[in-house]
């Protein structure tokens, strides 16, 4: 019943629906549900500062990183861009997707959670016979 009457209010275009003013619009609408950003399909020219340029017009920039190779310094391709709130992430997030950067199209989409690793795993050492011959379970007696 509860449903009914916010949907027919909804419809209806009273005062009261979820959805009369902005910021209650993007608490129940927004696909974000953290500041953060991912942006991928950088140029590996763009930097930290051409990156921070770019979305600054949108609100409050916490933060701004394009990632990098640690063996080479090379941009990666992609990108995270924090905001002080959700509200201006959301208004980036819209803005900035399907735009160029650097000559590049980025696409703009909310950042996950990063995934715990798995922690290394050491293989057993192979078993060896003293006589140049090595076990391996996949294929059987190897040289």
């Amino acid at each position: 019943m509860a449903f009914s009457s916010s949907f027919r209010r909804l419809i209806a275009g009273s005062n009261n629906s979820l959805l009369s003013s902005p910021s209650s619009c993007v608490r129940y609408c927004s696909t974000l549900t953290s500041p953060k950003l991912f942006v991928s399909g950088l140029s590996r020219l763009t930097t930290n500062e051409k990156l921070q340029d770019a979305f600054a017009s949108f609100g409050e920039l916490v933060d701004a990183r394009v990632i990098t190779d640690r063996e080479t310094g090379r941009s990666k391709g992609f990108g995270f861009v924090t905001y002080a709130t959700i509200e201006d992430a959301e208004k980036a997030k819209k803005e900035m997707n399907a735009k160029f950067l650097d000559g590049w199209v980025i696409f703009v989409d909310p950042a996950k959670p990063r995934e715990p690793r798995r922690p290394l795993q050491q293989e057993p050492p192979q078993s060896y016979s003293g006589s140049g011959f090595t076990t391996n379970k996949t294929f059987g007696w190897c040289k």
